[in-house]
This record gives structure tokens, C-alpha cells and sequence, in this order.
């Protein structure tokens, strides 16, 4: 009676086992057909930079959070402080057979200025410096160009930090879809709305051929 347990057992262990491996397989695949790729950046305040890459066609999502510090699992209190030595950033998921990184750094320049040192408008601290976190070398170099031919757009020195993105931290849920979800909170009336307006008209305007 035992043996008969035994097997029944090993039977169902066995049985587990091979749709649990099915299952890995299958979930492989799906990565490995997966064609999208990530920016992270920070440009001051995450609610506006998240609003605009919103609208970018080949963007599929955008989430906010933090990057750049040394704290783990920061809160968004904590980042306030300015002691955590990160950035409010956002992480860009984007098809790049739709809209290039290039195209996703020409977007970053556009959508705030560059040029003010920890600051965007009124908001001020370490917390809202520039930033552009990149995930290899690739888009090291790419940065690097772009920051370069940027330049030429302002009169004022470049300020924004280009380095490695060791971790970024999703931020809280309220944060996410920010701008979505509280359109008519007066920040966001005051400050993002016209944002999106000015970014909005860009879009409908004819593309530029070479």
C-alpha cells in the first residue's frame, strides 16, 4: 500500500514538474520575441516628463520612480528631502522599429530645460537635476551625441548628468498616470497642461524630410 502511495505521488511530482517546465518554455519565448527597449531620465518633475512621453508614438509605457541615489526602495517623502541623492525619473518602455532613442533624446530636450542646475520652473533641489540614466554603452555614446548637438539649441551651458542606471525604483501608485488622472488639480492645470499643449501641436506638425 505504501509503494502504491509512493508512486502516486512521484507520479504527480513528475506530472508538475513537466508542466511547470512547459511553462518556463513557454514564458522564454515570449521574452525572446519581446521587442521593446527602456530610457530612463529625469527632467524636474516626473508628472510633466511622463505627460509628454505619453503622446510620443512607439512609446508603450511610461512609468515614474526614482534613480540615481543610493537609498533602495525610496519613498517619494524620502526623495523630497534631497538626501537620498536620487532623481524623480521616469522609465520609457518603447518599440524601436517606431520611435528610435534618438528620437527619445531629441523628446527629452524638448520637454524641459537643460541649461538650470537642480531646478525646473519652481520646482528646486538635487531631486529635479537633468538627468539621463543609460543601460549600456550603446546609449551612452547616443546620449552623448545628442547632449552635444543639443548644445547648439541653447545659449547656456548643458547641465544635465549622463551615467549609468544602477537601479531604477518605481514610485508610488498615485504617481503613475499623474497627469491622466488629476488634469484639473491646479499644478497640473498651471504647469503641465501647457506643456502638453505646446508638445501636442509639435506632433501634428509635418515631419521635416531629408
Amino acid at each position: 500500500m505504501t509503494n502504491v502511495k509512493t508512486r502516486a505521488f512521484l507520479f504527480l511530482a513528475i506530472l508538475c514538474s513537466g508542466v511547470l517546465a512547459g511553462f518556463g518554455q513557454a514564458t522564454n519565448m515570449n521574452n525572446a520575441t519581446h521587442s521593446t527597449e527602456l530610457a530612463t531620465l529625469g527632467g524636474g518633475c516626473f508628472w510633466c516628463t511622463e505627460a509628454i512621453y505619453q503622446m510620443l508614438p512607439g512609446v508603450k509605457s511610461v512609468s515614474s520612480g526614482y534613480a540615481g541615489g543610493q537609498k533602495e526602495n525610496p519613498t517619494y517623502k524620502e526623495v523630497c528631502t534631497g538626501q537620498t541623492g536620487h532623481a524623480e525619473v521616469i522609465q520609457v518602455e518603447f518599440d524601436p522599429k517606431v520611435v528610435s532613442y534618438e528620437k527619445i533624446l531629441d523628446t527629452f530636450w524638448e520637454a524641459h530645460d537643460p541649461t538650470t542646475l537642480n531646478k525646473q520652473g519652481a520646482d528646486t533641489g538635487t531631486q529635479y537635476r537633468s538627468i539621463i540614466l543609460y543601460a549600456n554603452e550603446a546609449q551612452q555614446a547616443a546620449a552623448q551625441k545628442s547632449k552635444a548637438a543639443a548644445q547648439e539649441k541653447f545659449s547656456s551651458p548643458i547641465v544635465t548628468e549622463i551615467v549609468p542606471l544602477k537601479k531604477f525604483y518605481k514610485a508610488e501608485g498615485y504617481h503613475q498616470d499623474y497627469f491622466r488622472n488629476n488634469s484639473s488639480q491646479p499644478y497640473c492645470r498651471a504647469v503641465i497642461q501647457p506643456k502638453v499643449d505646446k508638445f501636442e501641436k509639435k506632433l501634428k506638425q509635418p515631419s521635416k524630410k531629408d
